[in-house]
């Protein structure tokens, strides 16, 4: 067995062949487990050199509120000089990586229509099950990622499709959405034509017209806004593919580039990590309300904070939500903390931000997608089909994932445990893919958006 040890200080390490964890030295009942170079729980039971450290003997020692200090790091990047890459440059001075016709609609009732529209048309139908039937702060969450979606660059034409009826009525909808380019955006409610398909198709093809006058330009590297996104992580996520995301990271923030890194609850137990790398207060203070608000948020439903980690990610070899949240957070790299970003908010700050939100799959691509990223770096050790309405890049951590799963992955991190050094590869990789290269999820058809919700339904 080949054990694999990430930090001096640590008192684990990682079977090179599983993802799971085995002692490096006798551990007390009660003592701190060391991994990452930060404690990953406590011990539960005595723990001999060699043993197995998992759910049997490891237990979280996070509790329910910290006192956070300022306490900022020297983490500047030394400035790089951009490479161009090649995309759609827009009216209004933003860039897409794609030129796709999206129906978005403003209701879950026209889904139907959306998918035959697509299908008849050559579009892409981003459809949901909200925009009727919700209050207050859902209703306003609903349009708020609605809003960012129709704004995306990455869409040539944006058919807003509505019912009619619905609280989420085109009208209403306008409101949230506030000046648009009509001949980029074209709206229709399906109550008010006989024959919607046809008048869905029509319009469509105006759409189609319109944006066919674009064509690829070289652009600055420093305007694309990449989406960092792990899921169903496993003991090798926070070793090679995470890591690696975290160094792409580092590298397009030094070019004046955006990432964006979300999933809140997977910052618990690695949070001062990040608040210490906040450019100043403000963004500090920004920085400990959002995991004080996302805490909140499971104590006013009764849920236990810190019982995280999914079944698949201890089958790999993750015990709880510290050890998670360290590997986690790797994906922003070792950057300054520009900006924080609320569910719903867009980029406007190049460098690492912070974007509220959950860590559930569909919500936070969704999420990414909505605030401006025009691509998702996504990694995972279990393997998923997920795609978002952006290319989302898919990385194993684990070779054994990536060959059994090649139709779904598109980049394989697993061989860094080996000694190898990827990352230039992988940076072509990513830039292949803001120049038109397809994922594979795109490949596939797959395209999945899901909104938060935390109110009533009628």
């Amino acid at each position: 067995m080949s054990l694999i040890k990430i930090h001096p200080a640590d008192s684990v390490a990682v079977d090179s062949e599983t993802g799971h964890k085995v002692a490096l030295k006798d551990i007390a009942a009660g003592e701190r487990v060391i991994k990452y170079g930060f404690p990953i729980g406590t011990a539960s039971a005595d723990i001999k050199a060699g043993e197995p450290v998992h759910t049997h003997n490891l237990k979280t020692a996070l509790t329910l509120r910290a006192d956070y200090r300022y306490e900022p790091v020297n983490c500047a990047l030394k400035p790089v000089e951009p490479i161009t890459i090649n995309a759609y440059l827009r009216e209004n001075g933003e860039v897409g990586i794609r030129n796709d016709i999206w129906i978005i609609p403003t209701v879950g009732c026209v889904n139907g229509v959306a998918k035959r529209l697509a299908e008849l048309g050559g579009a892409i139908a981003l459809t949901h099950p909200y925009g009727c039937s919700q209050l207050g702060g859902d209703h306003l969450t609903t349009q708020k990622i609605l809003r960012g979606l129709v704004m995306h660059p990455n869409a040539g034409g944006v058919l807003v499709l509505g019912l009619g009826c619905e609280n989420n009525n085109i009208g209403e909808f306008k409101k949230v959405l506030g000046e648009v380019d009509p001949r980029r955006v074209k709206f229709m409610n399906a109550q008010d034509f006989g024959d919607e398909i046809s008048e869905g198709l029509r319009l469509i093809g105006e759409l189609k017209e319109y944006a066919s006058k674009f064509e690829r330009v070289p652009v600055p590297i420093s305007k694309l806004r990449v989406g960092l996104k792990c899921g169903g992580s496993d003991g090798f996520s926070g070793i090679t593919a995470n890591p690696l995301i975290g160094r792409f990271s580092d590298r397009l923030t030094a070019m004046g580039g955006s990432t964006v890194l979300t999933e809140v609850p997977e910052m618990f137990g690695a949070e001062t990590i990040l608040m210490n790398r906040c450019t100043d207060r403000s963004v500090f203070d920004r920085t400990v309300k959002l995991i004080n608000d996302f805490k909140d948020y499971f104590i006013a439903h009764g849920q236990e904070i810190y019982e995280n980690p999914s079944p698949g990610n201890r089958a790999g070899g993750i015990t709880t939500l510290e050890e998670k949240s360290l590997g986690c957070t790797q994906k922003g790299g070792s950057s300054p903390v520009t900006d924080v970003l609320d569910y719903g908010d867009r980029v406007t700050k190049s460098g690492l931000n912070l974007l509220n939100g959950p860590g559930n799959d569909m919500v936070a691509i969704t999420n990414l997608a909505a605030c401006g990223c025009q691509l998702i770096l996504f990694s995972t050790g279990r393997g998923t089909p997920l795609g978002s309405p952006v290319p989302t890049v898919k990385i194993a951590s684990n070779s054994a994932i990536f060959t059994k799963k090649s139709g779904w992955l598109d980049f394989n991190a697993g061989g860094i445990i080996d000694g190898e050094q990827p990352d230039e590869s992988f940076f072509d990789f990513v830039v292949s893919v803001a120049n038109g290269k397809l994922t594979k999820s795109e490949e596939n058809g797959f395209r999945e958006i899901a909104i938060f919700k935390d109110g009533v339904t009628l």
